[in-house]
């Protein structure tokens, strides 16, 4: 799905600090956002902004302030990680 947003000029340094992409500026904010929430897990959190692994994805949350990963969480993430492996896994003869 492709989500056009705009943004007046004014505000796109100050929505996009550093110099960074405003497209994945806005990425990242919906899908920490989600994620703060508890709509999606860590998986998902890595798929939509492309984040290779979970180190890699905790070194994000730790530079977002998000550094809290509780039981839930973890649930969660096993939960995704379950219901991914199930729709990726080819059907078996019995």
């Amino acid at each position: 799905m492709q989500l056009t947003i705009e943004i007046p000029d004014e505000l796109v340094a100050a929505l996009a600090s550093g110099g960074s992409d405003p497209a994945r500026a806005a990425l990242e904010a919906i899908g920490l956002e989600a994620y703060r929430e508890r709509r999606i897990g860590s998986l998902q959190l890595r798929t939509l902004l492309g984040i290779p692994s979970r180190y890699e994805l905790d070194g994000f949350l730790k530079a977002h302030r998000i550094e809290k990963y509780t039981a839930e969480d973890f649930e969660h993430d096993v939960a995704a990680i379950r219901a991914f492996g199930a729709s990726e896994s080819p059907k078996r003869n019995a």
